[in-house]
């Protein structure tokens, strides 16, 4: 695999290029990968898997027209005929009012700092075999669990650069590792089927796979025999396996080009209180060993930690260059890039704990719902409506009782997020953690 600065010379001399063939601005991006995976499954080995792969993209400008390009085939004559087809691409292009690099007095400046993303390791797949097979084995040893779809560990290591024709040049590295277990209980047509896993950036901050499978093993005979929820307006509770999809649909509600389009729910309500005023949910883009982390944007901005909703409201747009344009606005050091365009992302968030306990918000509900498991794509991000197919556990008597399946959770977004308390259990283990969470009057359905 190519050091950073040679991921980085690579972007730097497609970059310099394009301007030479041409092309008033450009920028280029070098991302490759290297990765191996081991799954074992029943005891056995039924997969090893190694891939390896680079890609680069260059997008240029001709005035206010632009195109981008891409390949994964570095010889130096396919790229010179990159350099010439995107700049031909680009002259041909519709003009955009709203397209250019980054504003350059925004530039990131000055050395990339290390945020502890890398930790040197090499692939050894005999180690990702024993840890595959160990993870397995403690989801089976669980009482219950009657068969398994598997359990894997893998490792990578990546490389990303980014260079621009006005001034910025910078890359990174990171390594990863990851366990995970999947398993069955029960038997025939009362089989049920869940799973654990964990990933970080650094070996020693991997949870142990005796604990994620017995959790992948524990969940899955947790499921058994589930009944029906019931129907109408119920306090749900969602567990913190799927709370943070709630941050999710924030956040794309927020995201510059989604308001620069109309498409967004929230458009017109950035002063409103949407949560309650305790509510804080944070950015935090240089977080050492973060899963998201990095010091500077898809267009070379640099990053810097924010409050996205703080006393109870949103502290503006996420904005790259071109939605900061459209909107009159300044750029927030959120692009993202990938094989063109850029678009809009955040890297590690997190909804702050509350002050009760997942049980203390639980005690004096008579009945409710607590989700597991979320199945779908039902939000609509125009008018904020939410429904999703779900499953999990009834809630009877202030505690979690019987396993339930097959339901649907709905409401509207700017409803739940008005209603949401978080509970204090918030841990850091994904790229977006959030607390158990409780949202009163949403609508329960059973088929």
């Amino acid at each position: 695999m190519l050091s950073v600065s040679q991921a980085l010379d690579r972007a730097q001399m497609l970059c310099d290029a394009a301007t030479k063939a041409g092309a008033d601005a450009a920028d280029a991006l070098y991302y490759c990968n290297a990765a191996t995976s081991v799954t074992m499954r029943l005891g056995a080995l039924e997969d090893v898997e190694r891939s390896e792969g680079q890609d680069i993209s260059l997008r240029v400008f001709v005035g206010q027209r632009s195109a981008s390009v891409s390949t994964a085939d570095m010889d130096a004559g396919e790229l010179a005929r990159l350099v010439e087809r995107c700049v031909a691409m680009a002259r041909e292009a519709p003009e955009d009012p709203y397209a250019g690099l980054a504003p350059a007095d925004l530039l990131f400046r000055g050395a990339v700092p290390d945020l502890d993303l890398d930790d040197g390791s090499e692939a050894d797949p005999a180690a990702l075999r024993e840890a595959a097979l160990a993870v397995e084995d403690a989801a089976r040893a669980v009482a219950g669990v009657t068969n398994s779809e598997g359990g894997s560990a893998s490792h990578s290591r990546t490389r990303f650069a980014l260079a621009t024709s006005h001034g910025f040049a910078g890359g990174y590295g990171s390594s990863g590792h990851s366990l995970s277990a999947s398993v069955i209980a029960g038997e025939g047509a009362a089989m049920q089927r869940d799973y654990a896993w964990h990933s970080a950036h650094h070996l020693t901050d991997l949870e142990s796979a005796a604990d994620i499978g017995a959790r992948a093993g524990a969940r899955a005979v947790a499921r058994l025999e589930p009944g029906k929820a019931p129907n109408g307006k119920l306090p749900v509770f969602f567990d913190p396996r799927v709370s943070g999809g709630i941050v999710g649909h924030l956040l794309a509600a927020i995201a510059g080009p989604a308001i620069a389009r109309g498409t967004s729910f929230l458009i017109g309500k950035e002063k409103d209180m949407l949560f309650d005023s305790s509510i804080i949910i944070r950015d935090e883009p240089r977080r050492p060993r973060g899963l998201r982390s990095r010091p500077f944007d898809g267009e070379g901005l640099p990053t810097a930690a924010r409050d996205i909703v703080a006393d109870g409201r949103i502290t503006g747009w996420l904005l790259d260059s071109a939605s900061a344009r459209q909107l009159g606005l300044t750029p927030t050091g959120h692009a993202s890039r990938g094989g063109g365009a850029s678009g809009v992302a955040a890297s590690n968030l997190h909804l702050a704990a509350g002050a009760q306990s997942p049980a203390e918000l639980m005690a004096g509900v008579a009945e409710g719902i607590y989700v597991t498991e979320l199945i779908g794509h039902g939000v609509n991000p125009v008018t904020g409506d939410y429904s999703r197919g779900a499953s999990g556990f009834m809630i009877r008597g202030g505690a979690i009782a019987e396993p339930i399946a097959e339901f649907t959770v709905a409401g509207n977004l700017v409803d739940m997020f008005a209603a949401l308390i978080p509970a204090d259990d918030l841990i850091f283990r994904h790229a977006t953690n959030a607390p158990t969470l409780r949202i009163d009057g949403m609508t329960v359905a059973s088929s």
